[in-house]
């Protein structure tokens, strides 16, 4: 069995990175990804600086990007720029897309990875909540995507991964708004992909399972889930790096006849991961967006 890329369970960058791809893969190319200070998004960024890309990372939190970019420069030299970006404030994506573009001349790769999410029961569950991670998901994928087009897409081509989630191909207990929402954004996915494939824009949706060393995983109990992972036909959690370099070969030359699909990074978890209501209850408490 060929070795697991090696990972860690803060947001911290990998101590060493053994290279699966060529070093120079995107050499040179820029990518503005939401939700890049934290988790998954914050490893995408630390893989794609790694093979060359320089990186705008944008969160609702200034300080968290900034010291997170702080880290990512002085692991792989290259540059990254931290901007405070609340991604259902639609002027507030236009400025942030108009501050990249005049740092950086260019946006080559649009990894669209915010997301707001927590535990609670369809019953128990207001409008107002759904309505909450539905903006961020669903509205906000869509408010950033649209505005790099019209800023740099529709005139230049580029690539786009809308980070999405296993919910949204199953019935998952207690997350029919999280799973309702990256559906739609799998949905979305296709039609841009038809919409915008004319103009060298290619758009495709990555959705992991069970990832270790994430929020979503720590809300749900860590080894009490890591238990349940080995009902998957890997038998175990993935990692934020698997799950990187799945967005890498995505967005990358590899890649260039790949427009409108959603690629599964779970371990098959899709198909066999159990609705554990009494755990996913005991959790569904200490867990808020």
């Amino acid at each position: 069995m060929a070795q697991l890329p090696l990972d860690v369970e803060g947001d911290d960058c990998l101590p060493e990175y053994r290279y699966l791809f060529s070093p120079d893969l995107l050499r040179d190319k820029v990518a503005f990804i939401t939700g890049g200070g934290s988790g998954i998004g914050f490893r995408i960024a630390e893989i794609f600086m790694r093979h060359g890309c320089h990186t705008v990372i944008a969160s609702r939190s200034l300080s968290r990007v900034t010291m997170a970019a702080q880290k990512l420069t002085a692991a792989t030299s290259q540059r990254c720029l931290p901007l405070s970006l609340d991604v259902r404030d639609s002027p507030a994506v236009t400025a942030a897309v108009r501050q990249a573009l005049q740092e950086f001349r260019k946006i080559d790769i649009l990894i669209n990875c915010a997301a707001g999410n927590f535990l609670c029961p369809a019953s128990a569950l207001s409008s107002n909540a759904f309505r909450t991670v539905m903006d961020i998901d669903t509205l906000g994928t869509f408010t950033v995507s649209r505005v790099v087009y019209e800023q740099f897409f529709r005139d230049h081509g580029g690539a786009i991964v809308n980070i999405t989630a296993i919910l949204g191909a199953r019935g998952q207990a207690l997350q029919v708004h999280a799973g309702s929402a990256k559906a739609a954004v799998d949905a979305m996915t296709r039609h841009l992909a038809v919409e915008w494939g004319p103009q060298n824009v290619r758009v495709n949706s990555l959705a992991p399972g069970p990832i270790s060393g994430t929020e979503g995983i720590r809300r749900l109990g860590g080894s009490q889930v890591n238990t349940k992972a080995l009902s998957c036909p890997l038998q175990r959690l993935g990692t934020k790096t698997e799950v990187a370099h799945g967005a890498l070969f995505l967005v990358s030359p590899l890649a260039s006849y790949v427009t409108g699909t959603v690629l599964l990074v779970d371990g098959g978890s899709w198909l066999t991961f159990p609705n554990d209501f009494q755990l996913l209850t005991k959790f569904a408490s200490s867990s808020k967006l």
